[in-house]
């Protein structure tokens, strides 16, 4: 039987990724290559650069879809944000630009909602019903929101506001760093923010993604959340794996 393949890119501020991935089992075909992004982050060298990153991967024809996620919310193909990249891409039909460019079905999605599809398929949250949220602590904390394993897009929960600040400039990873917090100081920061989400929604279940998230012993067992609180367990390339995902739904809905 044929693989079910689409191709999976990974935007971030600085580093883009790539792979062919077989979207049945949530594995990535050959190796997965990777660029610096370009300084700047303009549209037009984040689109060259892609388009030449896909020549590099194994066996992918002209008719692979391919799924790109990007750190911007994300409505209708338009990327109405920017993070870490040029505000050219504010209210740009990256879709079509994309579309366009590598002459094939192309479908962006904002990168926190990708990490969620990917842990919702083949990670964390496989099979599970009612609300999940996935959440990512990094630069920011990004989210993702489902009900019964279908997204809500564009959810920016790691926006709400806490104390009078934007809570992500308190519980984010790299507000850990700024303030150069232990795991236990951290730890209250993180109970606050997710205190906040249990609250606000009673999910089932919440999801702890980022590259933080391999030390999660190191936090997630201080925390006292009535939900199940758990690490994603797809890492570095939640991003590709959930993009390549959705783009091959997509392309083959019909």
């Amino acid at each position: 039987m044929a693989k079910k393949m689409a191709i999976g890119v990974d935007i971030g501020g600085t580093g883009i990724k790539a792979a062919l991935v077989d979207v049945k089992n949530g594995e990535m075909i050959g190796e997965r290559v990777r660029v610096e992004t370009p300084e700047g982050g303009s549209t037009d060298d984040i689109i060259a650069t892609v388009k030449n990153l896909i020549k590099k991967l194994p066996d992918a024809s002209s008719k692979t879809p391919i799924g790109i996620c990007f750190p911007a919310v994300v409505q209708h193909g338009v990327t109405m944000s920017a993070a870490n990249i040029s505000k050219k891409w504010i209210g740009f039909d990256a879709d079509a630009a994309f579309t366009k460019a590598l002459s094939r079905d192309v479908h962006l999605v904002n990168d926190a909602d990708a990490a969620g599809l990917a842990e919702m398929r083949f990670g964390a949250g496989r099979a599970e019903r009612g609300l999940v949220i996935m959440t990512t602590l990094g630069t920011g904390i990004g989210s993702a929101l489902f009900f019964d394993q279908t997204l809500i897009p564009n959810a920016e929960l790691g926006h709400l506001e806490i104390d009078g600040v934007d809570y992500e400039s308190m519980a984010s990873f790299a507000a850990k760093e700024r303030d150069g917090l232990t795991w236990e100081e951290w730890a209250v920061r993180l109970q606050k923010y997710y205190s906040t989400l249990q609250r606000l929604f009673t999910p089932e279940m919440i999801i702890v993604g980022g590259g933080v998230s391999k030390d999660h012993e190191k936090f997630l067992p201080l925390l006292d959340i009535k939900c199940e609180i758990v690490p994603a367990e797809m890492r570095n390339n939640a991003g590709i794996l959930g993009a390549a995902r959705l783009a091959y739904r997509l392309a083959n809905r019909n």
